[in-house]
């Protein structure tokens, strides 16, 4: 990631929500600086449940646990990570032909709350489609599209959230305060995440004797950076070829990203990508001076003109004349709803956060950044750009409560500890050692070098990319525009699938995406499946 403040806008794009206060334990502040016997070893509990699935009904044994990682060469026997998972195995199946995806929240340093309660788990925590949800008791349902039909699930917490901990093992405080420093260093970083996450999955599949099932990945957000990273060091350091990679709002080269975008001058780039989502949210808002017949047309029109006249008019720079910058600015109001001389002001560049506090500016409403159909008051109004986001306030609160009270009363696990929605990081280290680079490069992160390795190693993985048309925090073009610049041979470019919703970053929050998502997901399962069937 790039240097402050750019770096620090890139983190809370992608951790998502304003609620990373550090949890508090009963006992301790922070329990990870007392030695725990009891996290040293695996622990698990076994339950049982249905599930009915679009009508029909899936019998499933639940395991909420912890897996243990160790260290490697001279540390290989010292404890160093407990990383929480909650598995969902269908009854009655033979596990070594049942597929199995491991899934997981981004962040980075997310607990897995998200994909869980509002997407693949059995149950679901009901929210408001676009507006702020009410406060609790919160509705927990049968959740009809859960992809326990297609495949047996592991939602995965990142170390140090959720129950995930890092572990400190010495007795003596200074030496033990001397190991958290050092985890910290080694697993708050883009390659130390990427090696546990692996550690993690190959450790599971010797537990629960799933080598020869079909295996998949699915990230949100960072988890999509982390998949990229976690499919080479799988396929090219562990010799586990995986069947598919299913991304969700993704972002592989962090030089792609709307939010910030201003604090790196030069790099134009993300201003093209994040016009077709500008676009799309002032469509839902009706801030447009002509509001277009249908989405979808409009915003291929936009498309069109972000790769062409506006693209070469931001690469111009000071050698863009004035009747030309007039004329793109006039045409981006068209496109934008955002005011001529705004634009002007702004020298035809709108980064993320300054689109959020201005496209609603006429009533002090903010516009959300991870679902721009989401709004709220500003904070604010005088703000250069948007002070909170609106989505994340909205319904941060209700998939809290429900995984709390859900994980404790039907999944028998977490009582009398903590669950931290995020991990409590200083620091995250974004260098990056790419395949065949000889050190971390000093740039922003992008692994789309990793991703693509991968693909050239095991050419028959499959890569299915979705995202929402009002996701502000990873927007859909950018992820695009990603694929369609992979380091691959152009016979793999077929084996990239592409899905956009109506909705934002959380695509699942809007439930006719939810059942969309869970259907086009469940195809490419089984048809990537089929594939090594024949």
């Amino acid at each position: 990631m790039r240097k402050l403040p750019l770096a620090v806008a890139l983190a809370t794009l992608l951790l998502g929500s304003a609620v990373q206060a550090a949890d508090k334990d009963a006992k301790a502040s922070k329990p990870e600086d007392k030695p725990d016997a009891a996290l040293l070893q695996p622990q698990s509990s076994e339950t049982s449940g249905t599930v009915k699935v679009e009508g029909k009904g899936i019998d499933y044994k639940a395991v909420a646990g912890t897996l243990v990682l160790h260290g490697s060469g001279d540390k290989e026997a010292e404890p160093q990570v407990s990383m929480f998972y909650t598995a969902y195995f269908k009854k009655g199946v033979a596990p070594g032909k049942r597929p199995i995806t491991f899934i997981y929240n981004g962040g980075p340093g997310s607990a897995t709350v998200w994909l869980h309660m509002g997407a693949f788990g059995p149950k679901r925590v009901v929210t408001s489609d676009d507006s702020h949800t009410p406060a609790a008791p919160y509705g927990l349902v049968n959740n009809d599209y859960s992809l326990l039909d297609a495949s047996d699930l592991v939602f995965i917490d990142a170390p140090g959230a959720g129950f995930s901990r890092l572990l400190a093992d010495d007795a003596d405080k200074g030496k033990r305060d001397e190991q958290m420093k050092d985890r910290k260093k080694q697993y708050y970083s883009v390659d130390g995440d990427g090696h546990a996450f692996a550690q993690f999955i190959t450790q599971f599949l010797s537990k629960y004797n799933r080598w020869n099932s079909p295996k998949y990945l699915f990230g949100e957000s960072y988890g999509t950076t982390r998949s990229a990273v976690v499919s080479n060091i799988l396929t090219n350091e562990d010799s586990v070829d995986l069947n598919g990679v299913i991304l969700l709002s993704q972002i592989l080269n962090f030089d792609t990203s709307i939010d910030g975008a201003g604090n790196n001058p030069g790099v134009d780039l993300p201003y093209v990508v994040g016009l077709p989502t500008f676009a799309a949210t002032a469509y839902y808002h009706h801030k447009l001076p002509q509001q277009p017949a249908a989405l979808e047309p409009f915003l291929h029109e936009v498309e069109q003109f972000a790769l062409t006249d506006y693209a070469a008019a931001l690469m111009a720079g000071a050698r863009l004349d004035d009747a030309r910058k007039q004329a793109i600015a006039e045409k981006l109001h068209q496109y934008t709803g955002l005011p001529v001389a705004y634009l002007l002001k702004a020298n035809l560049r709108v980064d993320g956060g300054m689109f959020e506090h201005q496209l609603q500016a006429d009533g002090d409403i903010t516009t959300g950044r991870l679902d721009s159909r989401f709004s709220g008051p500003s904070l604010d109004p005088l703000s250069k750009t948007a002070d909170y986001d609106p989505q994340s306030s909205a319904i941060s609160s209700a998939y809290v409560a429900a995984f709390n009270d859900y994980v404790r009363q039907q999944l028998k696990f977490g009582e009398g500890r903590t669950y931290r929605l995020f991990a409590d990081i200083d620091h995250w280290d974004f260098a990056h050692k790419a395949p065949g680079a000889t050190e971390a490069l000093q740039q922003s992160t992008n692994v789309m070098p990793d991703l693509a390795t991968a693909m050239k190693t095991n050419p028959n993985m499959r890569v299915s990319l979705h995202g929402g048309y009002y996701d502000l925090a990873t927007p859909y073009y950018a992820a695009d525009y990603e694929m369609h610049h992979m380091p691959i041979p152009a016979n793999l470019q077929q084996n990239i699938s592409y899905a956009w919703y109506p909705s934002g970053h959380m695509v699942y929050a809007h439930e006719a995406s939810l059942k969309l998502l869970h259907d086009n997901v469940a195809r490419f399962i089984e048809e990537t499946d089929n594939l090594g069937k024949r």
